[in-house]
């Protein structure tokens, strides 16, 4: 099993970036997939998931609006759209599947805002 984020970087305040998570050795389309976030010192939250057809995301309160999270069963990969950043959306992001007592985790990607 594995999932490799990608797609992190550093980008100024108000800028985008877009997360990719592949997934492989398990069946994606099964599982609901998720990105979280930690930032240093603090836990690790929760910023948006989706169900494993697509047809249903919630979202962190604080990046409502701004951040969207998307997938293609077709090539086993779960997106995060990030709009509009802000200094506070700094942390390493992680890709999570989940599907009854499966629970995957990806290595994590360093998304940092600052100017």
């Amino acid at each position: 099993v594995q999932l490799v984020e990608s797609g992190g970087g550093l980008v100024q305040p108000g800028g985008s970036l877009r997360l990719s998570c592949a997934a492989s050795g398990f069946t994606f389309s099964r599982y609901v997939m998720s990105w979280y976030r930690q930032a240093p010192g603090k836990e690790r939250d929760l910023v948006a998931r989706i169900t494993s057809g697509g047809g249903s995301t919630n979202y962190a309160d604080s990046v409502k609006g701004r951040f969207t999270i998307s997938r293609d069963n077709a090539k086993n990969t779960v997106y995060l759209q990030m709009n509009s950043l802000k200094p506070e959306d700094t942390a390493v992001y992680y890709c999570n599947a989940r599907f009854l007592a499966a629970d995957y985790w990806g290595q994590g990607t360093q998304v940092t805002v600052s100017s």
